[in-house]
């Protein structure tokens, strides 16, 4: 019997602090005409000072669990797609994993731009496929705005914060994932790219002196590729499934930027009500784009049962994939308020016991190092 991965939960978390476009006219020199203009952004939000890549993840991800109706002992791996983790090392999945109490989870982050999360998508649902696990958390997420030279008009009004999380889950059942598809040119790697902190250009005050650690992007040629692959991409994830874009019911793609959307939106014959776009009112939140996304296209209303969906994003690499699925899960039923307030109150209790057992496993760890001579 083949086996499908199926996407049974989702859930996002959005910062509450607003930038606006004239907030941002305070800062640079431009306007909210000029803004709207080439991106289509009004407004982006921008994660608060106690929070991290790591701490919105965890948000998204027990939203994603609730939804599934699923514990974290059940998860057998956590992917976190990042280009903003709150450490290069450990892993900002370890940090998920310990904060979620999915103790028989592997962990690990991975880094492909924007295009994070689809690739995320496509790694988990191939590693169910093969019968290596049966039940993965994927996360997008981003901190952006600690990376972005506010001084840079050509930057700063683009990115933003967020997260979003999907679990995907072996299932035989008709349906979830059917096709994945991957890319990358390296040859464009300097169109966008974080050029300080790596072991090239180690951090000193060299690097800090000239801006190295803050985000890079030439426009121009990121847009002219962005404007050939999402169409292309879709068109090819849909190929490998065996159908069209006659077949789409909607796509999804990653929210950089309005202009780009419309774009693919128009190469591929699509009408407004078949793609989603929110880039408006979060600007371009990278890896988490995409998630972000669908969480609200489902809390909209705008996927139902058997719907075929493509997510599909391009990025830093330079990256991009796509994913091609059956919406194969109902929408969620209201169930009766005891019974939700009851197994919400489960999880609250079972997070609470994750963090008592993170720090006590800290504590033994310590204990036992003092008997240990370096």
């Amino acid at each position: 019997m083949t086996t499908n991965a199926h996407l049974v939960g989702w859930g996002r978390y959005i910062p509450e602090r607003i930038l606006t476009n004239d907030e941002l006219t305070q800062m640079v020199d431009t306007s909210d005409e000029w803004i709207r203009a080439r991106t289509g952004i009004a407004e982006r939000r921008i994660a608060s000072d106690g929070e991290t890549t790591a701490s919105m993840s965890i948000q998204a991800a027990r939203r994603a669990l609730e939804v599934a109706r699923l514990e974290p002992s059940q998860l057998d791996l956590i992917i976190v797609a990042t280009a903003t983790p709150d450490y290069l090392f450990p892993a900002t999945a370890c940090l998920v994993q310990d904060a979620l109490g999915a103790t028989h989870a592997g962990a690990f982050d991975l880094a492909a731009g924007c295009t994070g999360f689809v690739y995320g998508l496509n790694v988990a649902a191939n590693l169910i496929s093969a019968g290596a696990h049966e039940t993965v958390l994927i996360v997008g997420a981003e901190t952006l705005s600690r990376i972005v030279d506010w001084h840079d008009r050509g930057t700063c009004i683009l990115f933003s914060d967020g997260a979003g999380a999907v679990i995907l889950q072996a299932n035989g059942a008709d349906g979830g994932v059917l096709s994945t598809l991957v890319g990358s040119d390296g040859s464009g790697g300097e169109l966008l790219c974080l050029p300080g902190g790596g072991s090239r250009h180690p951090a000193s005050h060299r690097t800090v002196a000239e801006g190295l650690h803050y985000l890079r992007m030439r426009g121009r040629e990121v847009f002219r590729f962005a404007v050939r692959t999402m169409p292309d991409a879709t068109r090819q994830v849909l190929k490998r499934a065996g159908l069209s874009v006659a077949d789409l019911n909607l796509l999804i793609p990653h929210q950089a930027n309005q202009r780009i959307t419309d774009a693919s939106a128009k190469s591929l014959g699509l009408p407004p009500e078949a793609i989603i776009s929110n880039v408006e009112w979060y600007g371009n939140n990278s890896a988490a784009s995409i998630p972000i996304a669908l969480c609200e296209a489902v809390e909209e209303g705008r996927i139902q049962q058997d719907d075929l969906l493509v997510l599909v994003g391009f990025g830093a690499g330079l990256t991009w994939a796509a994913t091609a699925l059956r919406w194969s899960k109902p929408l969620p039923l209201v169930e009766p308020s005891p019974r939700k307030k009851i197994w919400t109150f489960g999880q609250k209790l079972r997070y609470r016991y994750a963090a008592l057992r993170s720090l006590v496993r800290r504590f033994l760890r310590w204990l036992l190092s003092l008997g240990v001579k370096e």
